[in-house]
């Protein structure tokens, strides 16, 4: 079953996200994740609003995690520090 990355987000330091994204794109593209949802217009309907979300499609649950847990999307991440604002979770695709 296909995997994901659900992602809601909040740029606190513009100068880091745009270190990070290339990076995270990178991480990303070597897991063959392909992005679904990358921004764009949205409407909160309930709980807490982001500013960002990002829905990203791997071929396995288990790539998606792989690529989570990857050296590459490490050091993404420590980029950001402790500068970000995001809920980050992997699920499992329902086929």
């Amino acid at each position: 079953m296909k995997g994901y990355w659900i992602v809601k987000a909040n740029t606190l330091n513009q100068e880091k996200q745009n270190e990070y994204a290339p990076l995270a794109s990178a991480a990303v593209k070597k897991y063959g994740g392909k992005y679904l949802v990358r921004g764009g217009n949205k409407l909160n309907k309930e709980g807490t609003e982001y500013e960002r979300n990002i829905v990203i499609e791997f071929d396995s649950y288990q790539l998606a995690n792989e690529a989570y847990e990857s050296a590459e999307y490490k050091v993404a991440k420590s980029v950001l520090g402790n500068e970000k604002d995001r809920i980050l979770t992997i699920v499992e695709g329902a086929d």
